[in-house]
């Protein structure tokens, strides 16, 4: 390939740059234990005006020791429900060299209940993890009221 054919075609190539920015020691992140500890660290950094009012989906990105390298907003939606993308999500937990994670979501109806569709996408989820070496530890749905956890109940 003659020079001005190669700088034609590496000026057409987009480069790619995966980055991941620690704001603090390892030693000082919040440390998952429980379903009652992700529930804390979940509703210290959730907007607490919007549990009842729109759908959001949110994953805890843990390291090895389950420490909290960070939480990644995946999305949010309507009142009745959001549309998650694995990829986003996957793609994050890579990025920040994640060794498991936690998903969570709100239910503005207040019901802590799963629904059918809670489950398929836990379980494609933990499929998935699973191929990537990422495991997915537990899946929790808030409300202002309370919290399920799918591990607690043995739906993992």
């Amino acid at each position: 390939m003659d020079s001005n054919n190669k700088d034609f075609v590496s000026s057409q190539v987009a480069e790619i740059v995966l980055s991941y920015k620690a704001n603090s020691k390892v030693s000082q992140k919040p440390q998952i234990t429980s379903s009652l500890t992700a529930n804390r660290i979940l509703r210290a950094n959730w907007d607490e005006s919007k549990i009842e009012f729109i759908e959001e989906f949110k994953v805890i990105l843990l390291n090895r020791a389950n420490r909290v390298l960070g939480i990644v907003n995946a999305s949010s939606g309507g009142s009745a429900g959001t549309v998650v993308d694995l990829k986003i999500i996957f793609g994050a937990a890579v990025k920040a060299s994640a060794s498991g994670m936690i998903l969570a979501h709100n239910h503005p109806s207040g019901t802590l209940k799963p629904s059918e569709q809670d489950k398929r996408l836990t379980e494609k989820m933990v499929k998935a993890g699973k191929l990537l070496e990422l495991p997915v530890l537990d899946h929790i749905i808030i409300t202002t009221e309370g919290y399920y956890s799918f591990a607690d109940d043995g739906g993992l």
